[in-house]
C-alpha cells in the first residue's frame, strides 16, 4: 500500500535534513582545522576536526538507509523505527562545542 504522499515527502525532507547537516558538520570540522596555529591547542583543534568531519561523515552515511528504513515501515504500515544516532550526534556535538568554550574561556 503506497503511504500518504504527505508522509513520504516529510520523510524525503528528512533525508535531506540529514544532509545538509553533514554538510554543516563537515563546515565545522574544517573551519576548526583552519584555526591559526596560535589558536587552541594544535592537538586539541585537530581533535575536534576530527570529531565533526566523523561525524559528518557517520550523517551522510547514514541518511539514506535510514530513509529506506522509514519509508519500508511507512508502506508496511509498521512503527517507524527510533532515531538510533540521535543521541551520537547530539552528544558528539555537544562535546564538542563545551571543549571548544572552555578554550576559548581558557584563551580570554
Amino acid at each position: 500500500m503506497e503511504p500518504d504522499p504527505r508522509f513520504t515527502l516529510a520523510n524525503e525532507r528528512t533525508f535531506l535534513t540529514w544532509l545538509s547537516t553533514a554538510l554543516a558538520l563537515s563546515a565545522g570540522g574544517v573551519a576548526m582545522a583552519a584555526l591559526p596555529s596560535d589558536v587552541f591547542v594544535p592537538w586539541i583543534r585537530t581533535t575536534l576536526a576530527v570529531v565533526l568531519v566523523a561525524l559528518s561523515a557517520l550523517a551522510a552515511g547514514m541518511a539514506y538507509p535510514r530513509w529506506r528504513h522509514i519509508q519500508r515501515a511507512l508502506r508496511a504500515q509498521a512503527p517507524l523505527p527510533p532515531p538510533a544516532l540521535a543521541a551520537v550526534f547530539g552528544y558528539g556535538v555537544a562535546l564538542v562545542a563545551v571543549i571548544a568554550l572552555v578554550l576559548v574561556i581558557l584563551a580570554a
